[in-house]
């Protein structure tokens, strides 16, 4: 839906790797991939192939994105739009291979050095991960930055019945264009996105430097000026802000206001919807709302929170989430943590829950 070539730079590492063989069986589609011999050369042929105009993708698991983390330091320097795709695992270090956890998204928040922020996604469903990867592609190219998107093992193997959408049903989209060769400068920005340029390398008129250095606001070019610093690190903050206006309202599984408000994200998904549907018929008072878009927030889940009583959190982490909402929304969430590997019984949801509705904290 981009019109630009598709470039996939990874490595083996379990449980993302499928993503590198299916696409390798897509040449006839254009897609080109390369298993590199270690995460950074992974990474690393992403961004250059993004720095040449492809569409650009970069698969791996919570020790993968360790090692990838001072090149996407430089993506996010460089404003390229690259797509990291993070199968979570259990961890740290090794930890567990083959079993599901949520435990990286404060990686994925914060996981650099210096004030870098990047978009964050989560695909909910096995078949939403499409829809996810569509979205992430979607605004890495729109806003000119890397975006990651994260899946867990719990979905990597997992599968559900999936309507195949219609190729019209999907909105295009592409690299805008570009400004008159006299006006153009690598970092005069789009009003609308706060994007910068991107034009393909080579191209008479456009010739272009990029680095991890520090670069003058317009120009692009090197400068170590204490105010121009302060500006640029304050600019890629509010491109990052800028993408909530692109966040469509949460839909919300139940009234607009409780008791208990349920917030998840990611892959437990189907055991919270179906606790909460329990609930509901049972005559309890319950709602929930399900997050995709973790940086930046849905701009309407402040409103959302404020209409309940008492907010549950479940997560395979240890309340990674949670501290997030706390330390924006002022307020006093519970979480409801499992680190066993395993994903959540519908059963757990409903216990923590009933736990809420009774006075438990």
């Amino acid at each position: 839906m981009s019109g630009l070539p598709l470039w996939l730079g990874s490595y083996p590492i379990t449980p993302a790797s499928d993503v590198l063989h299916e696409l390798a069986k897509s040449k006839n589609f254009g897609v080109k991939t390369f298993q590199a011999e270690d995460e950074i050369a992974a990474v690393g042929s992403a961004i250059g192939a993004a720095f040449a105009g492809h569409l650009a993708l970069t698969s791996t698991s919570g020790p993968g994105v360790a090692l990838k983390t001072e090149a996407i330091g430089l993506a996010v320097m460089t404003e390229l739009p690259v797509v990291i795709l993070n199968v979570q695992r259990g961890g740290p270090s090794t930890g567990l291979p083959t079993k599901t956890e949520q435990a990286d998204l404060f990686q994925a928040l914060y996981g650099r050095n210096g004030e870098s922020p990047v978009p964050v996604l989560a695909a909910a469903t096995p078949g939403d991960c499409f829809q996810m990867a569509y979205e992430a592609c979607r605004i890495a190219v729109k806003y000119m930055t890397p975006v990651f998107l994260l899946t867990d093992g719990y979905l990597a193997n997992g599968s559900e019945p999936w309507l195949v959408p219609e190729v019209s049903e999907l909105k295009k989209f592409g690299r805008p264009a570009l400004p008159p060769v006299g006006e153009f400068k690598l970092y005069k920005r789009d009003p609308e996105t706060m994007a910068r340029a991107w034009p393909v390398t080579g191209t008479p008129g456009y010739e272009h430097r990029l680095g991890g250095i520090e670069k003058q606001d317009i120009t692009g070019n090197i400068s170590y000026d204490p105010d121009n610093h302060e500006r640029m690190v304050r600019l890629r903050a509010a491109k990052v802000n800028k993408i909530a206006q692109d966040i469509p309202p949460l839909k919300i599984l139940g009234e607009k206001k409780g008791k208990v408000l349920v917030i998840g994200w990611g892959g437990t998904y189907g055991a919270i919807t179906a606790g909460v549907q329990n609930l509901q018929k049972a005559g309890k008072s319950v709602s929930a709302v399900h997050i995709r878009h973790l940086n930046p927030l849905p701009p309407d889940l402040g409103d959302i929170i404020a209409g309940f009583e008492r907010v549950l959190v479940p997560e395979l982490n240890m309340g990674q989430l949670l501290k997030v909402l706390r330390a924006k929304y002022l307020v006093p969430a519970t979480g409801l943590n499992k680190i066993k590997g395993q994903p959540f019984k519908v059963s757990e949801i409903e216990a923590g829950v009933d736990a809420l509705l009774t006075g438990g904290k």
